[in-house]
């Protein structure tokens, strides 16, 4: 794959791009002006639902109760429960509104004209019945009320798993994936109609959304490519097949498939120094160095003997004929006790700010990037003469860009990502990996079992090492597609050890054995 295919990866289709709210609303008023009745999108949108449900009978067993909103996703919610009640579901309609918009006002009338039951008090929130939440969806701007808030509520604590949402889940902002008021409805699964909503994907909506579905619109590829060119992206396992690949000339020796130093560990934390360097091992790279503690590199022949030690990282010439150097894990909090020399120290930040190849700052490497060790941090970071990897996670973000940290992550990793000239891995739930040139990718999956401390370690070396293989293969100054590649593999990792082993073993030694393979 060349350079070029690398930077346009995954495709900019409807599998990856997560909009906001206004920007799919844009794009269903474009289609309405083309001249489609809203009508038929309604039904398009209502039907793909209808036939999932009716595709899981043990889940309307009991039948289904139809919560109905006032604008048109009321209407979808009213179509899918036609749909329902015609398949013979015992469907009921329960609407806190007394007005409807017109679309959705027609639907309700044909339901009640159907003979659909309609509930004139309040829901019993333990019910078995299978709730379907059509009440507001996308274009939620405040909360929904208290009567709704506490009706959910114990929806959800009664029937955790007996609610599914249309677009987005009531009280959840499909643009942030915050509580616009103090609760939510808690959805077992999400239907996303035509593209992913961007907000559903983030870490403090995930709890709210449950599985998320993407139903498929059919919205024309000329629609979408009107989309801004920094549109953000997701990942998902899929889109490993296509991944950029790293393919160094096939006669390549060792030396020319990668050649990267960890500098990572300390007396504290010794098995952070292990894990990178088992992370960077199942990279692929072909010569791995390591500047670690004393007692670490005394035992490390016998763990990894292939990793060769030294030299020490602040000495002349330490830094010639590398790919790559990844700095950070586990070196310790303790910047004033840190040698001048030493694992950490300013002389080796003074050789990184000139080395040509890439650079990997992870952990303590942040924190004393932010603590001021190689001076001014940005200053620091933008005059860097090769390409920079930075993969904090949100503690680590926070002290290197304060004014940032309070924003959503795609907003504050891209915006990171420009100011310091650096790609990115916001690490969470959900990562997000951001290049300079305003490329954002969020990964749609992953394994909740896997964040253990010490997987932070294993991602490092391993994007490290990735990140020296394309550095050998001649991949553009450190392509980020090649990060966001690295950081999506990390994730299926962890959902490949869970179902191979079960969801107590996905330990980061784990990791790094499913990576390899």
């Amino acid at each position: 794959m060349s350079s070029s295919d690398a930077i346009h990866w995954p495709r900019r289709d409807a599998a990856h791009l997560l909009v906001s709210a206004g920007q799919m609303a844009q794009l269903e008023q474009q289609l309405f002006e083309s001249g489609l009745p809203v009508e038929a999108l309604m039904e398009k949108a209502a039907l793909a639902i209808s036939a999932r449900l009716l595709n899981e009978p043990e889940a309307l067993r009991q039948g289904a109760l139809v919560l109905v909103g006032p604008g048109h996703n009321g209407g979808d919610a009213l179509v899918v429960a036609r749909e329902l009640h015609l398949a013979g579901v015992r469907v009921r309609l329960w609407s806190p509104f007394e007005r409807h918009k017109p679309l959705t006002e027609a639907h309700w009338r044909h339901a009640r004209w159907l003979g659909i039951e309609r509930l004139g008090t309040s829901p019993d929130p333990g019910e078995a019945a299978l709730w379907i939440d059509g009440l507001f969806g996308i274009g939620q701007r405040r909360p929904p009320g208290a009567a709704i808030e506490a009706l959910l509520a114990e929806r959800a604590r009664l029937r955790p798993d007996q609610l599914v949402a249309i677009d987005t889940p009531t009280g959840l902002c499909a643009d942030s994936g915050r509580l616009l008021g103090n609760c939510a409805a808690r959805a077992r699964s999400t239907y996303c109609l035509g593209l992913l909503k961007q907000g559903l994907v983030q870490d403090g909506a995930l709890a709210w959304v449950g599985e998320l579905v993407r139903l498929d619109l059919g919205l024309p590829p000329a629609l979408l490519g009107q989309l801004p060119l920094d549109q953000p992206l997701g990942l998902g396992g899929l889109d490993q097949l296509s991944a950029p690949a790293l393919e160094p000339a096939p006669e390549a020796a060792k030396y020319g498939r990668g050649r990267l130093l960890v500098v990572s560990g300390s007396a504290a934390y010794p098995g952070a120094a292990l894990l990178s360097l088992l992370g960077a091992s199942a990279s692929g790279c072909g010569s791995l160095r390591a500047a670690v503690p004393g007692p670490m590199a005394q035992q490390l022949w016998s763990q990894l003997p292939h990793v060769v030690l030294g030299p020490a990282p602040g000495e002349a010439g330490a830094l010639d004929r590398l790919d790559a150097v990844l700095v950070g894990p586990g070196l310790g909090p303790a910047v004033a006790a840190v040698p001048a020399d030493g694992p950490g120290g300013p002389l080796l930040w003074q050789a990184l700010q000139t080395f040509a190849g890439l650079v990997v700052i992870d952990a303590d490497g942040l924190n004393q990037l932010a603590a001021g060790v190689a001076g001014e941090a940005m200053t620091w970071l933008q005059g860097r003469q090769g390409p920079t990897w930075l993969t904090p996670h949100g503690g680590e973000f926070a002290r290197l860009f304060p004014d940032l940290a309070g924003a959503p992550p795609l907003e504050a990793a891209g915006r990171a990502a420009a100011r310091s000239g650096a790609a990115l891995v916001l690490k969470g739930a959900r990562s997000v990996i951001a290049a300079p040139d305003g490329r954002r990718w969020q990964l749609l999956e992953a394994a909740p079992e896997a964040a253990r401390a010490g997987a932070g370690d294993v991602l490092a070396g391993y994007v490290a090492g990735r990140g020296g293989l394309a550095m050998a293969a001649g991949i553009t100054a450190g392509e980020a597609s090649t990060l966001a590649a690295a950081a999506l593999a990390h994730a299926q990792a962890g959902l490949t050890a869970r179902q191979r082993l079960g969801p107590g073993q996905v330990t980061p030694q784990a990791l790094a054995a499913t990576l390899g393979q």
